[in-house]
C-alpha cells in the first residue's frame, strides 16, 4: 500500500505538503463522527495552489491519507508541538473546533497509534529524509518548503484573524539568517497580504526536525490563511481568482529560496 507520492525535481528544493490529503481507510471512516468525516482541518487544495512548483524544478512530496489518520507534522513520540498551548495529537481525537473525530469508545488507543505510526508516519518521513539526503549529495545544499494552510479564525489556537503569510523557522533555527531575511523581504512586500515571521506558527515537527543549517539543509514552513485562496466553510471551494492573485507571491518565495541557494559557495548546479 502506497502512503505517499514523491515527484523528484531538478533543483535543491523539495516542497512537502503533509496535510493536503483527504483519503480515509474505510475501516477507520466507519468509526468516525460526522464532523470527523468532513475533514474540516485539511490543508485544502494546496496541490492545486502550488501547481507551479514543478515549473520551478521543485520536487513535491504528498501523503495519500488524511491528517486524521496520522498527523505527519507531529513528533512520533506524541510530544506537544507547542508547550503550554492547545495542541493536537499524532493521531488526532478532536477537530480544530474541538468536536470529536471518533465515536465514543472508538478513539485510537496506544497499540493502534503505534501501528498507524509505522504504516503512515514512518514511510513519509523515510522518503523525506532520503530525498533531502539526495538533494544535499547532488547539489551540496538542500531546501525544504513545508506547505500548510488553515482557517483564518481558529480560537482554539489563536485570537483574532491570522495573518495571510505565516513563515515559520523554529525561531530562526531551521534556516540560515540571510535566507530567512530574503523570504521575509518578499513576504513583507506582498501587499495586500499580511505577513509575520515565527508568530503563532513557528514551524511544526517537520521544519524543526529537518532544518539543519549548519549541515546545509534549510527548512521553512509557510502557514497560509485559507481565506486568501478559498472558501473557509464547507464545501471548501477553491477560488481560482483569489488563487491567481496569491500564486505569484508563493512563486516569488520559492524562487527566493532557489536564488539564495544558487549564491551559496557550496551549491552545485
Amino acid at each position: 500500500m502506497s502512503t505517499f507520492t514523491l515527484t523528484a525535481g531538478a533543483t535543491p528544493l523539495l516542497v512537502s505538503m503533509p496535510h493536503t490529503a483527504t483519503s480515509i481507510p474505510s475501516e477507520l471512516a466507519a468509526r468516525m463522527t460526522e464532523a470527523g468525516r468532513a475533514l474540516p482541518d485539511t490543508d485544502w487544495h494546496l496541490h492545486r495552489l502550488y501547481e507551479f512548483a514543478s515549473e520551478l524544478g521543485a520536487g513535491v512530496l504528498r501523503p495519500e491519507y488524511s491528517r486524521y489518520v496520522t498527523d505527519l507534522n507531529r513528533a512520533p513520540d506524541g510530544r506537544a508541538l507547542y508547550k503550554g498551548a492547545n495542541n493536537t495529537e499524532l493521531c488526532p481525537t478532536s477537530t480544530f473546533a474541538e468536536e470529536p473525530i471518533w465515536r465514543a469508545g472508538e478513539e485510537p488507543q496506544e497499540a493502534e497509534i503505534a501501528e498507524r505510526r509505522e504504516r503512515y508516519w514512518r514511510p513519509y518521513h523515510a522518503a523525506l529524509a532520503a530525498e533531502l539526503d539526495r538533494l544535499k549529495e547532488r547539489y551540496g545544499i538542500a531546501l525544504l518548503w513545508d506547505a500548510h494552510s488553515i482557517r483564518s479564525h481558529v480560537p482554539r489556537f489563536f485570537e483574532g484573524r491570522l495573518p495571510d503569510l505565516n513563515l515559520g523557522t523554529g525561531s530562526g533555527t531551521s534556516a540560515a539568517p540571510d535566507l530567512i531575511e530574503a523570504l521575509m523581504a518578499v513576504a513583507g512586500d506582498a501587499a495586500p497580504y499580511t505577513a509575520v515571521l515565527d508568530g503563532r506558527f513557528k514551524g511544526g515537527y517537520i521544519t524543526r526536525a529537518y532544518g539543519r543549517p549548519a549541515d546545509g539543509v534549510h527548512a521553512v514552513q509557510l502557514e497560509l490563511a485559507q481565506i486568501a485562496y478559498m472558501d473557509e466553510d464547507p464545501p471548501f471551494t477553491y477560488r481560482p481568482e483569489k488563487a491567481a492573485r496569491l500564486q505569484p507571491v508563493l512563486k516569488a518565495l520559492l524562487q527566493a529560496m532557489l536564488d539564495w541557494a544558487a549564491a551559496q559557495p557550496d551549491c552545485r548546479p
